[in-house]
């Protein structure tokens, strides 16, 4: 049965459909007729302090509830501020839909106020976006871009809606059909495919399974964890997969690329065979072209088409969803005789045994960033969420938080985006909230969406954010020390003077605490664990010159990756 509503009603009442709970936004006078029903609606509507908060709160919430994650802004500038997080959300395969309001449809085109082509300008940045100019096609369209950005490979989906659109009436009716003829994404993977892909593996005498993002996103960790049980073969996982394999398991060699695990690099260089699943092959995991992984064959498989053999040749493709790929590899390996790959494995422990990860130097006077990351992930509880901004604490979070369970770790991967953590942690947690969630940043990306906390505060949302304050942009600073003849221009943030961090999360409602000697670490994080009434900030006064190691420099082999300054390993491949 069809009812008469204006377009903001069916917007409203179709988001309520589709199983939204929560929308971070900020209202402005084209969206402003959405806003009315929208205060009657069951939906919780989050007021951000800034549309690049809502963005990147959608992102957190989706990574975290594996949910379509919704942010609503106004026209011009109030849509513009969502570019970043769009952006970011593209590069990442993250679902979400934003929602614009857009001037009247009869001004389009005029320079009206606050207009502006916010669909021509995401339309790199989303993976489908609409304009709707008239009510009767509001609901359908909100209904597809739903779809859109949840199937396939996720994305970003923009819905620009014209403010006569949301104030003219129209007949909303559930369900709603969809009528999408041209997007029929691949899902499930051709069968023979993943029989060939067996037998490759069955054939190899260094295989490496090689997890990505696209693992997270499809949910497929127990998928990859059965694989591996069945077929022990070494396993690596990208920045975006941290957790989806336990970092405890045996065959769990860490992270490769620019700042991975010597052991991580050394198997994917010494492999003969790597299978990937889910991933890109980013130019920070492969290094300089042409020289990553000279030995092995390829098998990639991948949601998306066009990631196949963009960034690496493969001899054996397989386009469909990672967790259907994992699931049918584990059976047909069953019909396989794999081979003994002992002594791979222990070339690998080799290395993960003579390169540790760079803890830092003990000092008793100054904090080292890595031993207090350290000490929060074994500090907090096991199920807690950890979000990271982007730099050199994102590296060491990599490294030393505890990454034992998939769908805990969230971060900015393919963009890179300072300010990701505080409205990422938000939206992780408004999604989660019985979870514990720790928020990793600098003190240079906590400058940029910190205002995020006061919405925190008024809203109950406690998360717990740790600054890694090193008084400087650390991983620009490291560059200028190893690159740039320690030339350090402008890097200095001179956090030691302004902000007074401690003051200003108090100022923004939060319960606020600072560490500056190592003997400090400890009380203050069980403090920040003991409060859940409230934000919790804790400022962590570290060294300016601890550095992130290993590193593969850029433009080089992953071959030349330095585990510290100066230190490069020995392969020793003569034990292959």
């Amino acid at each position: 049965m069809s009812i008469e509503v204006t377009g903001a009603q069916a917007l409203v009442k179709t988001l309520e459909q589709l199983g939204v709970d929560t929308a971070f936004g900020i209202p402005g006078g084209a969206i402003l007729p959405l806003y009315d029903p929208l205060m009657d609606s069951s939906i919780r509507h989050i007021l951000v302090r800034h549309e690049q908060g809502a963005a990147h709160a959608a992102e957190g919430y989706a990574d975290a509830t594996g949910r379509v994650g919704v942010c609503i802004a106004t026209s011009g500038p109030g849509a513009a501020n969502l570019v970043t997080g769009l952006a970011d959300a593209y590069m990442d395969s993250v679902p979400i839909v934003a929602i614009t309001g857009q001037v009247n449809s009869f001004l389009i085109g005029k320079d009206a106020f606050q207009e502006a082509d916010i669909r021509g300008i995401t339309f790199p940045i989303t993976k489908h976006n609409f304009l709707i100019k008239n009510p009767d096609d509001v609901a359908q369209a909100v209904v597809e871009a739903f779809h859109i950005a949840s199937t396939g490979r996720p994305g970003p989906v923009l819905v620009d809606v014209a403010r006569d659109a949301l104030t003219g009436t129209t007949h909303w009716e559930w369900p709603i059909e969809m009528d999408l003829p041209g997007y029929k994404p691949t899902i499930t993977p051709h069968f023979r495919q993943v029989r060939e892909a067996a037998s490759m593996i069955a054939a190899a005498k260094r295989p490496v399974l090689f997890l990505g993002g696209g693992v997270t996103k499809a949910r497929a960790a127990e998928a990859a964890a059965a694989v591996v049980e069945r077929a022990p073969m070494p396993v690596v996982t990208t920045l975006m997969a941290r957790g989806a394999f336990p970092d405890s398991h045996p065959l769990a060699y860490g992270m490769p690329g620019m700042h991975g695990s010597v052991a991580a690099v050394g198997a994917l260089q010494r492999a003969d065979l790597i299978v990937a699943v889910g991933v890109r092959f980013d130019d920070r995991v492969t290094g300089k072209a042409g020289s990553f992984a000279t030995r092995a064959k390829v098998i990639h498989c991948d949601i998306d088409p066009a990631e196949i053999g963009k960034n690496a040749i493969v001899d054996l493709p397989i386009v469909g969803d990672c967790k259907l790929m994992l699931t049918e590899l584990e059976h047909h390996l069953a019909d396989v005789d794999l081979p003994d790959w002992g002594k791979w494995v222990d070339y690998l422990d080799g290395l993960e045994r003579r390169y540790p990860t760079w803890g830092g130097d003990p000092d008793d006077d100054v904090l080292q960033p890595q031993e207090v990351i350290r000490r929060i992930g074994e500090l907090s509880d096991p199920d807690t969420i950890f979000v990271t901004g982007v730099g050199q604490h994102q590296m060491w979070s990599a490294h030393f938080l505890p990454h034992e369970k998939p769908y805990h770790f969230l971060t900015s991967g393919g963009a890179g985006t300072m300010g990701f953590c505080v409205p990422a942690a938000m939206g992780a947690k408004a999604g989660c909230p019985d979870s514990v969630v720790w928020g990793i940043d600098g003190d240079g990306c906590f400058q940029m969406t910190n205002q995020e906390l006061t919405t925190c505060a008024l809203n109950g949302i406690p998360i717990k954010i740790a600054i890694i304050n090193n008084q400087v942009l650390g991983m620009v600073r490291q560059w200028q020390t190893l690159f740039f003849g320690a030339r350090y221009s402008n890097t200095d943030l001179h956090t030691d003077r302004y902000p007074d961090f401690v003051k200003l999360a108090e100022a923004m409602g939060c319960a606020a605490f600072r560490a500056t000697r190592p003997d400090e670490v400890d009380d203050v994080i069980i403090k920040a664990n003991q409060i859940n009434d409230r934000p919790v900030v804790v400022e962590f006064v570290v060294a300016k010159e601890a550095l992130v190691w290993p590193m593969v420099p850029a433009g080089t082999s992953n071959d030349d990756i330095k585990y510290a300054r100066d230190m490069a390993p020995e392969w020793e491949e003569e034990e292959l």
